[in-house]
């Protein structure tokens, strides 16, 4: 079960914390994954590490805030591989601050990011997954879209956006039998929250039933899930996997 033999997927913001687990997860699955970050340097890096344990990795030099970076690298991809049949929208960012403070370009880079980007990458493979009547597009959410958070009002509307578009999305494809799926991560253990003082994190931990972060490998098994052909009677949905922090 849960083979992604033959398969190309695309992960996007895949060099590190939960899109590298991820990409990590989809390789070791079959799929031939190419994953991007702003810096080719990085990207590469992250593929090359990756690649060693876990199979085919590509690094791609990507950034969805860029309309001319990511035709760029679809045209790519599309030369490549005809058709991207499994793509997974994770890049994402926080500036996070009270909205009273808050600066309108910290606004407006996390939903361009966050939110923004999910469209124009999605708009740019859909042609080929129409055509080619087959696709998996996951995009990776959060807990806080469902229930909010003090100092994230940006990330928050942006998070509820994607899971909005998701949704919409997957009624307008789904004839095409190309499935739209969400997963929303809670407090996971990566580079952003290990960099939380004591008292945050300590808050957010008692919020968990379970009692501990989640690893991105956790997250890794609901996208693989997702992308994989055993969900292909699940479309525009928001899977939660955050320890049962939200309900």
């Amino acid at each position: 079960m849960f083979s992604l033999a033959g398969r190309v997927a695309l992960v996007t913001g895949g060099s590190r914390g939960i899109g590298r687990g991820v990409a990590a997860c989809l390789a070791a699955a079959g799929a031939q994954v190419v994953l991007t970050a702003r810096s080719l340097e990085a990207a590469e890096r992250a593929a090359a590490e990756l690649a060693a344990s876990h199979g085919a990795v590509r690094g791609l030099a990507l950034d969805v805030t860029d309309a001319a970076s990511v035709t760029r690298g679809v045209d790519v991809l599309l030369q490549d591989y005809g058709t991207i049949p499994i793509l997974v929208h994770n890049a994402g960012i926080t500036r996070d601050g009270l909205l009273l403070r808050m600066k309108p370009d910290d606004w407006d880079v996390v939903l361009d990011t966050n939110l923004t980007g999910v469209y124009r990458v999605s708009r740019a493979l859909l042609p080929a997954m129409v055509r080619a009547r087959y696709g998996r597009i996951v995009t990776v959410s959060s807990a806080v879209a469902t229930a909010g958070n003090p100092g994230q009002a940006n990330y928050c509307a942006a998070k509820a956006g994607v899971e909005g578009f998701t949704r919409s999305l997957a009624r307008e494809v789904g004839s095409r039998n190309i499935t739209v799926n969400c997963v929303a991560p809670g407090l996971i253990d990566t580079d952003m929250t290990r960099g939380l003082d004591d008292a945050r994190r300590a808050g957010l931990l008692a919020q968990v039933p379970l009692g501990r972060a989640g690893q991105p490998a956790d997250v890794a098994a609901a996208v693989l899930f997702l992308a994989s052909d055993e969900a292909g009677y699940v479309t525009g949905s928001t899977l939660h996997v955050n320890g049962g922090m939200v309900m």
